[in-house]
C-alpha cells in the first residue's frame, strides 16, 4: 500500500492537469458555439461550478486514508482510466473495478 501511495502522490498532479486541459477544450466549445452570449455565460458558469466539485479539478483532503476514494472519483468522472493505474497494486485495481461495476 505504501507503493500505491507514493505512486498516487506522484501522478495526481499530472492527472489533474490533463483533466483540466480537457475541460478547457470543452469550455472553448461552449464559448465558440452559436448560442447567445447569455446562454454561453449561463452554460459555462454551470459547467465550471459542476466541474469544480470533481477530484479531477480539486482533490480535497489528500491522504493515505482518502486515496482510494479520490481514485474512485477520478475514475467515475473519467479524469483517468484503469490504464492510468498501471504500476498500482493488483489488489487496489481489483477493489476499484468492483465498485465501478
Amino acid at each position: 500500500m505504501e507503493k500505491d501511495w507514493k505512486l498516487f502522490k506522484k501522478k495526481l498532479g499530472g492527472w489533474q492537469e490533463a483533466y483540466m486541459d480537457r475541460l478547457i477544450e470543452e469550455y472553448k466549445d461552449i464559448l465558440n458555439s452559436d448560442a447567445s452570449s447569455f446562454d454561453k455565460y449561463c452554460t459555462l458558469r454551470k459547467k465550471i461550478y459542476d466541474d469544480y466539485k470533481s477530484p479531477g479539478v480539486l482533490a480535497r483532503d489528500v491522504s493515505r486514508s482518502n486515496m482510494f476514494i479520490i481514485l474512485l472519483g477520478l475514475l467515475r468522472d473519467e479524469a483517468i482510466t484503469m490504464d492510468d493505474l498501471d504500476g498500482f497494486s493488483d489488489e487496489l485495481k481489483e477493489d476499484l473495478q468492483q465498485l465501478l461495476k
